[in-house]
């Protein structure tokens, strides 16, 4: 599927569930894809990229950002603690602020430089043990935490468990964004993007569709 059949989609999907034109921004999850491929996406005038891993994105956007103007890259995956000060100096965003010890470090970092990323905090609404986030019912306390730290959240990001309808994970990361006054939404990927839209996404995953599959040889 190419780029632009998904930005496509997303334009259509906002049209179809009454969302302002452009109120979607797709970032195009680049991690683990062969620099052709990202480079060509680039010279299809796309600028907003997602990564997993922070020694990937530093080995990979300080040169296409020298390339192509414009470029924002976002922290999509698990943020280990000492690895924050480098993912602030890399990252426009940062979607998996998941335990408050992060939370902390960041807090550190952003007095220390006077500037902070745009922060997602990261919610396991499936409650699943193996996969990070906060969980639901600690998610109130988290923001208030978060936010005497002098942090500034500007949404919620979740992964829905694989196999399972991902629409009640939609409706529960929405009614907690709401219910905190977050408007950012991070959900949806490639197999469910439009059934995010229709639950308020402002910014939604989408990698393989776009680069084709991954290859972690």
């Amino acid at each position: 599927m190419s780029l632009a059949e998904i930005t496509r989609r997303i334009r259509d999907a906002e049209a179809k569930h009454g969302r302002a034109p452009g109120s979607v921004q797709l970032i195009a999850v680049s991690k683990v894809q062969p620099l052709e491929r990202v480079v060509a996406v680039l010279e299809e005038g796309h600028r907003l990229f997602g990564e997993n891993y922070v020694q990937e994105a530093q080995g990979k956007w300080p040169d296409l950002r020298a390339r192509f103007p414009g470029v924002a890259v976002h922290m999509i995956g698990p943020l280990q603690t000492n690895k924050a000060k480098l993912a602030m100096e890399l990252f426009e965003a940062i979607h998996s602020v998941d335990r408050p010890s992060l939370a902390e470090k960041l807090a550190r970092l952003a007095q220390e430089r006077g500037h902070c990323p745009q922060l997602f905090v990261q919610v396991n609404t499936g409650e699943e043990p193996q996969k990070a986030g906060v969980l639901p019912a600690d998610l109130d306390d988290f923001i208030v935490r978060a936010r005497a730290m002098d942090l500034a959240p500007a949404g919620l990001m979740c992964i829905p468990p694989e196999g399972q309808d991902p629409t009640p994970h939609f409706a529960m990361l929405s009614g907690m964004a709401a219910r905190n006054g977050l408007t950012g939404l991070s959900m949806g990927m490639s197999s469910d993007f439009e059934a995010a839209i229709a639950y308020g996404a402002t910014h939604v995953r989408v990698g393989s569709a776009i680069f084709g599959a991954r290859s972690y040889a």
